[in-house]
């Protein structure tokens, strides 16, 4: 990796607040908008428009926005990870607490490592990585096992269950359109990439709305503000500002201090989740979630080190 370039430490500052916060509050945003969106119909506004924004500034920076060759790899990518992961964190949060949700997105880096088979023979041999996975799957038994108990003792519903067994496909789902589109994208700008993951992904979310019969039950009449004024916040910061200040920190900083919003987003997260929209956390949960965050920094303990540095990460969206 190239050594960093000098630039302004508020610039920085700024982009580093915008990663850390805005990624860390999009689960309780979208928690926000499907109270008053259906949700298959929320995602695909929230991408479609995104993505429609993202290209359209593209072809003004004068990018070839119409290559095949770009477009099917960003297309898989954004099938996995905005429709796929994203998906299925929109339709968990109508039964499970957006901070829950958070918890258990942040295993995501552990299934990094886990399906990243190319690199298995540099990350296995390391002891650190493999105690933070054996960790990291500890803090994810700690979570359900405490909601086991609730379903015993009658505290959790069906519905919430399956939210809560969903939201574990999360993050692996996420992991392997990262992956892929590491080994198999084209090398274009990234806002490029990114606005056709986005329109792609958001086209996929209609056939499903359809069958929900989402779009028959929808009249925008009956839509609260809130839950529009979420989706905005979800199109212009979740997915476009703190997405380009994420791209352009890995351009100016080292890759491994920028991967440390993995560290700061589920904790936003559930700072948000238990103050605005009154959602509990028990100590069990709060310490699977520092259970999960330690075991992470197990996982890309090499990645800190000052004698070796890299240039790939891959973030779960940030929702």
């Amino acid at each position: 990796m190239n050594s960093p370039k000098p630039v302004s430490p508020a610039l920085v500052v700024i982009a580093y607040a915008l990663v850390y916060v805005v990624w860390g509050s999009t689960y309780f945003f979208i928690q926000m908008a499907i109270h008053g969106f259906p949700p298959m119909l929320m995602g695909a506004t929230r991408f479609l428009i995104a993505g429609v924004l993202m290209l359209s500034w593209c072809k003004i920076k004068g990018d070839n926005i119409w290559q095949k060759k770009d477009i099917v790899p960003a297309g898989i990518s954004g099938l996995l990870m905005l429709f796929g992961s994203i998906g299925i964190v929109i339709w968990a949060e109508q039964t499970v607490p957006s901070a829950m949700v958070a918890i258990i997105a942040a295993t995501g880096p552990i299934w990094i490592v886990i399906i990243d088979k190319a690199h298995w023979h540099i990350n296995l041999k390391s002891k650190t990585t493999i105690a933070g996975l054996i960790l990291g799957f500890g803090g994810v038994f700690l979570l359900f096992g405490e909601a086991v108990n609730r379903s015993i003792n009658g505290l959790l519903d069906k519905g919430q269950i399956t939210g809560l067994i969903l939201v574990l496909f999360a993050p692996i789902v996420w992991s392997a359109g990262g992956l892929y589109s590491k080994y198999k994208g084209s090398n274009i700008p990234a806002r490029l990439n990114t606005g056709w993951q986005m329109l792609i992904g958001g086209i996929f979310y209609i056939p499903l709305a359809v069958m929900h019969g989402e779009l028959n039950a929808f009249h925008i009449s009956s839509i609260p503000l809130k839950a529009w004024l979420a989706v905005a916040y979800l199109v212009i910061f979740g997915s476009i500002v703190a997405f380009s200040a994420y791209v352009w920190l890995l351009s100016v900083k080292p890759a491994a201090q920028v991967s440390t919003h993995a560290y700061v987003n589920p904790v936003i997260a559930v700072i948000l989740g238990v103050l605005f929209a009154h959602e509990s956390i028990s100590l069990l949960q709060l310490g699977g979630l520092l259970v999960i965050l330690f075991s992470v920094l197990l996982v890309n303990f090499s990645k800190y080190s000052f004698r070796k540095k890299t240039a790939e990460q891959f973030h779960p969206d940030a929702a």
